[in-house]
C-alpha cells in the first residue's frame, strides 16, 4: 500500500499529473484540428485520436485519485496554448508532422517513467498507454503518407504536380515576419555604420521596410495564384483526357480504390458509380492521380495580406528607435530589440518545422547578430567619415 508523503509516491504523483497534462493538451489539439478539417475521413481519425487521449488522461486520473494526490489546476499554460492555436492553424498537413514527432516523445517518455515505476500496476498502465501512444504515431504517420500517384508514379509515367505550402497563411506569416526582421536590420546596421545623421538611417529603414513588405505581399498574391492558374489547367486536362478516354480513367480511378485496401469488385463499382456523376468524378481522380484539390489552395488575398503585414511588423521593429532617439542611443536599443525579437521568431518558426525551439532561437539569434556586424562594418568602411554614428 502507497503512503503518501514518501520520495516513491511523490515521484509517481508528478509523473502521473505531468502525463495527465500531456493527453489533455493532445486530446485538445486533436479536436481543434478535427473542427477545422474539411475532409471527414480526417475528421474521423482526429476525433478517435482525441477520444483515445481523454481514455489515456482518465486512467491517470484514477491512479491519482488512489494516491489521494488531486489534479492539476489546468493542463497548459498561455504559452502552450498559444503554441496549440497556431499549430491548428497552420493546416493539418503541417500540424499532423508535428504531433506524430510528439507521439514518438511521448511514447519514449512513458517507457522511461514506466522503467522507474515501483509498482506492477503502474508500469503496466504506463507500458499501456505507451504501446498505444506508438499506435498514434503511427496513424499519424498513414495521413501523412505519400498520395497513391506517388506510388504509381512508375506505372503511370506522369509528373505529379504537388502544392507545398506547409504551415499555411501562419507559416507564411512567420517567414514574412523573419524576412522583414532580417532584411530591415541590416539595412539599418549598414546605413548605421555609414551615416552619422539618424534622419538618414531612419527614413532607409521606413524605405527597406516598405519594400520589403511589397515584395513579400506580392510574391505571395502572384504565387498562390499561380498555383491555383495551375490547379485549373491540370483539372481541364484531366476532363478532356476524361471525355476521350473514358473506359481508361474509370479503371485508373479503381486502381486508385484497390489501393486504398478495397477488392477489385468492390473498387470498379465505386468506380461505375462515380462516373455518374461527371464533375464529382472529374474532381475526385484529380485528387487521387495528381493530389490536387480546390480546398488545398490557400486564398491568395489572405496570403498576400498576411505576408505583408507580417513583412512589415517584423521590418520595422529596428527603425522604431530612431523615432526616438538618435546616435549611439538609438542604435544600441535597435540592437537590443532586434536581438530580442530575432529569438522570437525563432521560437516561433518550430511551429512550421519542428526542431527544437530553442536551438531555432539561438540560431536566428546569430545569424541576426552576425548580419548586423557586417552590415555596420561594411557601412563603415565606406563611410565618407570614416565612421557612422
Amino acid at each position: 500500500m502507497h503512503v503518501i508523503g514518501t520520495t516513491m509516491d511523490t515521484s509517481l504523483i508528478r509523473v502521473l499529473q505531468e502525463s495527465w497534462k500531456k493527453e489533455k493538451a493532445g486530446a485538445a489539439t486533436y479536436r481543434q484540428l478535427a473542427g477545422r478539417e474539411p475532409d471527414d475521413g480526417k475528421k474521423n481519425i482526429l476525433l478517435k485520436l482525441a477520444e483515445a487521449e481523454d481514455q489515456h488522461a482518465k486512467k491517470f486520473e484514477a491512479r491519482l485519485k488512489e494516491l489521494g494526490a488531486s489534479l492539476p489546476s489546468e493542463y497548459e499554460g498561455w504559452f502552450d496554448a498559444a503554441k496549440r492555436w497556431l499549430l491548428v492553424r497552420t493546416g493539418t498537413d503541417n500540424a499532423v508532422k508535428r504531433l506524430e514527432e510528439t507521439e514518438d516523445k511521448h511514447s519514449a517518455s512513458y517507457n522511461a517513467d514506466a522503467a522507474g515505476a515501483q509498482d506492477a500496476q503502474d508500469r503496466e498502465m504506463l507500458h499501456s498507454v505507451e504501446r498505444e501512444e506508438k499506435i498514434h504515431a503511427k496513424v499519424l504517420s498513414s495521413m501523412d503518407a505519400p498520395t497513391s500517384q506517388e506510388k504509381l508514379d512508375s506505372h503511370f509515367k506522369k509528373e505529379t504536380w504537388h502544392s507545398g505550402h506547409s504551415g499555411g497563411w501562419i507559416g507564411q506569416a512567420i517567414y514574412g515576419a523573419n524576412d522583414g526582421l532580417g532584411a530591415v536590420f541590416g539595412i539599418v546596421s549598414g546605413m548605421a555604420g555609414y551615416s552619422g545623421d539618424t534622419s538618414v538611417v531612419l527614413m532607409a529603414g521606413i524605405a527597406g521596410t516598405l519594400a520589403s513588405a511589397l515584395s513579400m505581399g506580392s510574391g505571395a498574391y502572384l504565387s498562390r495564384k499561380s498555383e491555383r492558374e495551375v490547379y485549373e489547367a491540370e483539372i481541364e486536362r484531366e476532363r478532356q483526357e476524361i471525355e476521350e478516354n473514358p473506359e481508361e480513367e474509370k479503371n485508373e480511378l479503381a486502381l486508385f480504390y484497390e489501393l486504398k485496401g478495397f477488392t477489385a469488385d468492390e473498387a470498379a463499382a465505386m468506380s461505375e458509380r462515380m462516373m455518374l456523376q461527371p464533375e464529382h468524378f472529374l474532381k475526385t481522380l484529380a485528387q487521387e492521380e495528381l493530389g490536387l484539390s480546390a480546398s488545398s489552395f490557400p486564398n491568395p488575398v489572405k496570403e498576400a495580406f498576411s505576408a505583408t503585414a507580417a513583412t512589415a511588423i517584423g521590418g520595422i521593429i529596428p527603425v522604431l528607435p530612431f523615432l526616438f532617439w538618435s546616435g549611439t542611443t538609438a542604435v544600441v536599443i535597435s540592437l537590443a530589440i532586434s536581438t530580442l525579437a530575432h529569438f522570437l521568431v525563432g521560437v516561433l518558426k518550430t511551429i512550421v518545422t519542428g526542431r527544437s525551439w530553442w536551438r531555432s532561437a539561438l540560431e536566428m539569434t546569430a545569424v541576426g547578430i552576425v548580419t548586423a556586424a557586417i552590415a555596420f562594418g561594411v557601412g563603415a568602411l565606406l563611410s565618407p567619415k570614416g565612421h557612422g554614428l
